[in-house]
């Protein structure tokens, strides 16, 4: 019989009125990593907190994220291998709506629309298809995301903890580290202990082998974090199901930005956060009319999206349902963060 995933987790986070101030900073605030998840198999699959961390008996009680990307229907493990995906070859899953099977390899999850067809094939945008070739996805992070700096991009680092002080509401729940890449920042969230399952997500077969290399290469444990190939504009999860998306230097280069974050705020549950990095060419940039002919094209041709104001994503969130739209800049560097209305 096929098991239902689920996973029992404790939640205990301080809700602070200023999501900006930082939780490392704040003396009243402590947070403490509660949750000590761990795969079993048995009858029934689960993450089960363990008895010594239940505080005050505040239990939270999660639904399984995972979906269907084509009716997102709830997905049931066909075996006992549960989440942990990253370790597990061939573990199986069916949709229980519309009965589709979903098959792991050894590294990743596919849960793409056409996953699993042995003569259809699609090709993706330009800027998506470069991402998908070996070598990219090699150089990524040794030495393509560093020459970031020069667009004003802090470094990783920096990054990560600026995003952390806008996340603080959703610490302990379940994150989308959306358009992964090699894992950079999903493998800091999962280092980091914050959350109770990190998912890596990425279009990208060799951006997620990256991940797993590096996964093994650091050695640390994997069952808080799993691998999921999935397009940005199809989540495969439960709508409502998750607690917090980040999304690192990946919003100019979804081929339809609207419809990507319109799925983010779908599967946000209320009061969940949307947190991205992107680029700005506002100020002496946006005065040449030439750039906004020359955007138009670029987008049409490569899909790579070039924004010239705040306004325009904070429109782009507002659009998507998502409110309390807040950012922080450093030059063409933006950092976002809305929040999906409770």
């Amino acid at each position: 019989m096929a098991t239902v995933l689920s996973y029992t987790g404790v939640f205990i986070a301080n809700k602070l009125n200023n999501p900006k101030t930082s939780f490392l900073r704040r003396k009243n605030l402590t947070v403490r990593r509660l949750i000590s998840p761990r795969i079993r198999a048995s009858t029934t699959v689960t993450i089960e907190a363990k008895p010594d961390s239940v505080l005050n008996g505040m239990v939270r009680k999660e639904p399984n994220v995972l979906g269907c990307p084509i009716c997102y229907g709830p997905l049931i493990s066909k075996t006992d291998s549960g989440l942990a995906v990253t370790s597990t070859s061939g573990a199986s899953f069916e949709c229980l709506t519309c009965k589709r099977d979903y098959i792991s390899n050894e590294i990743y999850l596919d849960l793409t629309v056409a996953s699993g067809a042995k003569n259809y094939g699609e090709f993706m945008p330009a800027s998506t298809e470069l991402f998908r070739s070996p070598l990219v996805s090699f150089l990524y992070e040794r030495g393509w995301r560093q020459n970031f700096i020069w667009g004003g991009f802090p470094g990783p680092d920096k990054e990560f903890e600026m995003a952390k002080e806008y996340l603080q509401p959703t610490v302990g729940g379940t994150i989308i580290d959306a358009s992964c890449g090699s894992g950079l920042f999903s493998r800091l969230f999962a280092k980091s202990g914050i959350y109770s399952l990190v998912v890596a997500l990425d279009f990208s077969e060799n951006m997620l082998r990256q991940c797993h290399e590096f996964i093994k290469e650091d050695g640390f444990p994997q069952e808080s974090l799993i691998l999921v190939r999935a397009d940005i504009s199809r989540l495969p999860f439960v709508s409502s199901s998750v607690d917090a998306v980040h999304a690192g230097a990946a919003l100019h280069c979804w081929p339809s930005p609207s419809s990507a974050v319109a799925e983010i705020s779908r599967v946000l549950r209320p009061g969940g956060v949307f947190v991205a990095t992107t680029y700005v060419l506002d100020g002496i940039f946006s005065a040449f009319p030439v750039l906004r002919t020359a955007r138009q094209y670029i987008a049409q041709t490569s899909s790579s999206h070039i924004y010239l104001s705040e306004g325009e994503l904070e429109d782009l969130c507002k659009t998507c349902g998502l409110v309390d739209f807040t950012c922080v800049r450093n030059g063409p560097f933006i950092m976002l963060s809305a929040t999906k209305p409770s």
